[in-house]
């Protein structure tokens, strides 16, 4: 099942990263044609210009990229409570997924299918959909491709600064790299609050912040502006935004819980 996970995030994201590679230096218009351009850089590049005219003055554009973040985000938030509910529901039963493990611990191939079908099944008995953590993800890639593009191909945008920096150019004081490395940091800490430590997830603790330092430094200023209001956002959503805790979920989602409620209700009813 990650396999399959993993191999799916992988081919949405040559997709995304292949869709407009060759007309980046082509500016978007309402005339551009194609998928790509007509529905994702051309939307993301009008709404910079609208609400940058709204603002005017020497941020309006950097006001604007802050805004649209902003509204992408609660957009998204259904989305990201279902992955947020995901993650403490995968929590929840990890003492079965390690008995899962123990009990089909040989490397065979038959032995191994066995223990997929009851991965599977346990999923299924928790009502667990492991593409909710993944959904998001998906989702914000050919968003954040598409800003890319409506940045470097918005000519109303060329030239224009926001705070110490050029929207269309790299920080030259390296501030919003870090930025968004710490900012990623402490918003996965947020995350991994409530779950039990593991080496993967301590690994990806550390090299998600580094691979985002890295990203942020060659890419245009106004991307890792866009990530940081976002981390700021899902910061504040896992304080402010409380998803069930770990026993909730799994008390609600105990085979016959629906059930045994369903039957209560009716009795109230009679």
């Amino acid at each position: 099942m990650k396999k399959k996970l993993i191999v799916l995030v992988s081919l949405v994201l040559i997709i995304t990263l292949l869709s407009g590679c060759t007309e980046i230096n082509q500016p978007i218009t309402s005339e551009s044609t194609g998928f790509w351009n007509q529905f994702v850089v051309y939307p993301l590049s009008w709404l910079m210009i609208r609400i940058g005219e709204f603002f005017g003055g020497t941020w309006g554009y950097g006001l604007s990229i802050i805004v649209i973040t902003i509204i992408i985000r609660l957009i998204l938030l259904p989305l990201m409570m279902k992955q947020m509910k995901s993650t403490k529901a995968m929590q929840a039963i990890q003492p079965e997924l390690e008995e899962l493990k123990k009990k089909y611990s040989s490397k065979d191939a038959v032995t191994q299918q066995k223990f997929q079908q009851a991965q599977i099944q346990l999923l299924e008995k928790y009502d667990i959909n492991p593409m909710a953590g993944c959904l998001p993800l998906l989702i914000q890639l050919p968003i954040l491709l598409g800003f890319y593009h409506a940045i470097m191909r918005t000519e109303e945008l060329q030239g224009k600064s926001f705070l110490w920096f050029e929207l269309s150019e790299r920080d030259p004081y390296f501030i919003l790299p870090i930025l968004a490395g710490i900012l990623t940091f402490v918003q996965q800490k947020v995350m991994m609050r409530d779950q039990q430590s593991n080496p993967q997830m301590a690994m990806m603790l550390w090299l998600m912040p580094i691979m985002i330092i890295i990203f942020a430094w060659i890419l245009p200023a106004a991307l890792p502006l866009y990530w940081i209001i976002g981390n700021i956002f899902s910061i504040v959503q896992s304080y402010f935004i409380k998803t069930p805790e770990i026993a909730t979920i799994k008390s609600e989602t105990k085979p016959g819980t629906k059930k045994a409620k369903a039957g209560r209700a009716g009795g109230r009813k009679k």
